[in-house]
């Protein structure tokens, strides 16, 4: 049992670690060999002698094999984030290659996404854009070959966002030309290791949504309903509709808005709500996204089979990593089934 004093102590620690973090949901083209995955995982909580990195944790690995990819959430401060996810990415390009890879996701990379989100009180998304572009200098110094596209506030001047940044490049063909893509760090794209999108914002969360049918085309008429850009759609909402274990996935990309949650809304559960450098920003939650998607395909005479969150919404994150990062854990994805808050 630990003492009043250690608890006070514990608590006073994840408060200040609370007020400088950020997470980088780092997307990696491989899914189907867990051992590498978690290679990755490690490459940011270890240095190259073994030695635990202070001050940083892997919240979750999410394994998808069908789409051949995962997503590992990296906690750290705003000061130690760098070297956490340039030795992730070092590792990933060291042991993926994009030539021999197969998946039913779209990707471009065998590094695929390096985006990087503010959670401390501290920690303004200028802050988290200044950290992306230096990890995509350094992912292009410390690998040479590997090239890099920016988006979100890390893309200077224009901050065009991934879903427009995606359409430029023509990642939502079923095979992008990388000869045809200019990076923008880095070398033109090589095949071995593809291109890698980094990038900074307010909070991203995913949100799958699996309906129990294999006709695409229906995926897609529910898709093209709820995204952000169409009449009716739902705000933050980016998302594609993909074949996935013999159903389709209507896969969400929901991202954070600028404001207070809206005062009324026919969600089952409120708009989580979160700070960042004393802006209030908000995101849909996935129980009304669930809603929508079972509504839709009703009117399909389809069923829905579940949905998926990946990962955590911004207050879990942050809150998970605290805890953890006040008992020293790095691999907190090996513990969090064990977790009581």
């Amino acid at each position: 049992m630990a003492s009043i004093e250690e608890k006070a102590c514990r608590k006073m620690t994840a408060t200040l670690l609370g007020r400088r973090l950020v997470t980088c949901l780092l997307n990696v083209s491989e899914a189907r060999r867990k051992d590498l995955v978690e290679s990755v995982a490690k490459a940011a909580l270890y240095d190259c002698q073994g030695t635990p990195r202070n001050g940083t944790t892997v919240l979750n690995i999410f394994n998808d094999r069908d789409y051949n990819r995962s997503v590992i959430t990296i906690v750290a401060s705003i000061e130690s984030i760098r070297e956490a996810v340039l030795s992730a990415c070092e590792k990933a390009c060291e042991l993926i290659d994009m030539r021999t890879h197969s998946g039913l996701h779209p990707r471009m990379g065998a590094v695929d996404l390096v985006p990087i989100y503010p959670l401390g009180e501290d920690v303004g998304i200028e802050d988290c854009a200044r950290e992306s572009r230096a990890i995509a200098l350094g992912l292009t110094q410390r690998v040479p070959g590997t090239s890099v596209f920016l988006f979100g506030w890390a893309d200077t001047p224009l901050q065009r966002g991934l879903a427009q940044r995606r359409k430029e490049m023509g990642w939502f063909k079923k095979m992008a030309d990388l000869q045809s893509i200019a990076s923008c760090v880095g070398p033109a794209p090589q095949k071995r290791f593809g291109l890698t999108g980094v990038g900074a914002g307010p909070y991203v969360m995913n949100c799958n949504v699996t309906i129990d049918t294999q006709d695409i085309a229906v995926g897609r008429r529910i898709a093209a309903a709820i995204r952000e850009s169409a009449p009716g759609g739902l705000p933050g909402v980016q998302v594609l509709a993909l074949p996935h274990e013999g159903a389709v996935e209507i896969a969400c990309n929901v991202e954070s808005v600028p404001g207070d949650p809206p005062e009324h809304s026919d969600a089952t559960a409120p708009w989580p709500s979160f700070n960042v450098g004393g802006q209030p920003y908000c995101h849909i939650p996935a129980s009304l996204i669930a809603a929508r998607v079972a509504e839709l395909a009703g009117g399909h005479g389809v069923a829905t089979m579940g949905t998926a969150l990946v990962g955590f919404t911004p207050n879990e994150c942050r809150g998970l990593a605290e805890w953890a990062l006040a008992r020293e854990i790095g691999p907190f994805w090996k513990e969090q089934q064990r977790v009581r808050m």
